[in-house]
């Protein structure tokens, strides 16, 4: 799929507090976004007025136009980005929709601790992919390969006359006791801002985590910033797991905030311990916010990009309310061939780094991205759910110089399409293809499996539809004007599964009260 894009990430992203207000909007309509013909809304909303289901109550359609914005002066600090909304396509003047492959997870979290303590998310915090890839799901690993590829779907619940299409990848697993060893340098922000709401005392008990899974082939090193970036603990083995975590205790707010300072002295720390045969990643846990030093995105990410090209990979982990930089810290992520969490709670810190650490950590693929081509004779129209912001030229899918996505081991990539057939028998659809460099040889390679879609959506697919859609009416798609929150609450409850899944039942049901209120 070609896309317009929207606007330099360079551009855009900012360290400063005032440089990127989470009161700005970039909307962008469908037929804008695209180069080419579209299904516009307007045809869509003609077309299938009579098949929308209509929405429960007036709040319901309040929230599909506009996620209620957070009470004034209490999150006024928060920065996001708008990236648009994908819109419908038509397969015939275009069957290519490639994408770069992303696990990140932020998105889902900071909308949990919004509505956790009594407001909405922004609509700019909603990316839709980041809701669906939030929740680990059954894919039968490969065989032998670095992906397998499935597919599955049947008729949308929320859109009469219309499929939802699930392209699910699985990464290899990986066993703990054959994991490379690690060679971690946590770069921790110390700066005056983190001691609100004891955003630092969270960062101390998660990275307590982090280490108590370490092994002792394993070693960390410590970073930290204020005013100022300075060593704390060179590389340190995690046999002595009690000098690293006594480094970590006694780590007080301090200063401004120093950022580039802070993660040039993390990835010198992490160059001197480099080994081709480790893990070599820079930790960065922060609340995104800059103002001392080099606080100019293209000069931190510049240097990001270099340092990832050598093997020293990026993980970000954001903290705080309030004050927080989302745009930045999913972005240097993206740049430092990492992944991107936000940890609002202990419990998120708990699995993260204890459930999905393996996965966090060993990068089994550099550069994936995904291919869907779909064939015209079966699919009128279709439309990717979310993934704005990782779109890729379809041109680019085999240039191997263009940025991919990164992915862990064991990790589960998934795409929702909603899709149009021509005819409603035809059920094969066309045919997905994932490329990425092998992490050990970086020599490119591509897997493909044909697409295929049933008659009825298993009941994974249909709680996945349900997260979709509140994502959409979370951040105001309109895509998902003629939805009710109702109805999401109740296919949620009748396929949830297994607590995190659970938990979600119970956001949407605040946000259906929150909206109430």
């Amino acid at each position: 799929m070609k896309k317009q894009i929207v606007a330099s990430a360079l551009a855009l992203v900012t360290l400063t507090a005032a440089g990127c207000s989470s009161g700005e909007k970039q909307a962008v309509a469908p037929s804008e976004k695209a180069g080419r013909s579209v299904e516009s809304k307007a045809e869509y909303t003609v077309q299938n007025q009579a098949q929308y289901a209509a929405p429960s109550s007036a709040m319901d359609r309040t929230v599909a136009k506009r996620s209620a914005p957070a009470p004034a002066g209490s999150y006024n600090g928060m920065h996001f980005k708008n990236y648009g909304t994908n819109p419908a396509v038509d397969a015939a003047e275009d069957h290519l929709s490639t994408f770069a492959a992303d696990v990140d997870t932020g998105s889902y979290s900071v909308m949990r601790n919004y509505i956790t303590r009594g407001s909405l998310p922004p609509a700019d915090a909603v990316r839709v992919e980041e809701f669906i890839n939030y929740f680990p799901l059954s894919y039968e690993p490969p065989a032998k390969d670095a992906f397998a590829i499935h597919t599955d779907g049947g008729p949308s619940p929320f859109r009469p006359g219309y499929d939802l299409l699930r392209i699910g990848i699985k990464g290899k697993e990986i066993a703990v006791t054959n994991r490379k060893p690690a060679n971690l340098v946590f770069v921790i922000d110390i700066s005056g801002s983190m001691n609100q709401e004891n955003r630092l005392e969270l960062v101390k008990k998660s990275l307590r985590v982090l280490v108590d899974q370490l092994e002792e082939k394993d070693k960390v090193g410590i970073v930290v910033y204020g005013s100022k970036g300075r060593k704390l603990l060179d590389p340190t083995s995690a046999q002595n797991k009690a000098a690293i975590i006594e480094s970590l205790d006694y780590l007080l707010p301090e200063g401004s905030t120093n950022a580039e300072e802070g993660l040039r002295l993390g990835y010198e720390m992490a160059a001197q311990a480099f080994s081709p045969d480790a893990i070599n990643r820079v930790i960065l846990c922060s609340d995104g916010v800059a103002n001392v030093g080099e606080t100019t995105a293209e000069g931190i990410l510049s240097t990001i990009e270099r340092y990832a090209g050598e093997g020293i990979t990026l993980s970000t982990f954001g903290f705080g309310m309030g004050n927080y930089n989302d745009v930045l810290m999913e972005q240097l992520a993206d740049k430092g061939d990492g992944t991107y969490s936000y940890i609002d709670t202990f419990s998120e810190a708990r699995r993260v780094f204890t459930e999905a650490l393996t996965g966090t950590l060993q990068t089994i693929a550099h550069d994936a991205k995904i291919q869907v081509e779909f064939d015209p004779k079966a699919v009128e129209t279709y439309r990717l759910l979310g993934y704005e912001n990782r779109d890729v030229a379809d041109e680019d899918f085999r240039n191997d110089r263009v940025d991919g996505g990164e992915i862990g081991a064991g990790h589960t990539v998934t795409a929702l399409y909603e899709i149009k057939r021509k005819r409603p028998e035809a059920e094969k659809l066309g045919t997905v293809r994932v490329r990425y460099k092998d992490e050990k040889t970086s020599q490119a390679k591509e897997v493909a499996e044909p697409m295929a879609i049933g008659k009825t959506l298993q009941r994974e697919v249909q709680f996945l539809a349900s997260v979709a859609e509140f994502a959409e009416m979370l951040r105001g798609s309109e895509w998902a004007e003629g939805s009710s929150l109702k109805k999401v609450a109740d296919l949620a409850e009748k396929t949830a599964t297994g607590e995190q899944q659970l938990e979600f039942v119970r956001l949407v049901k605040d946000a259906l009260a929150l909206r109430g209120s």
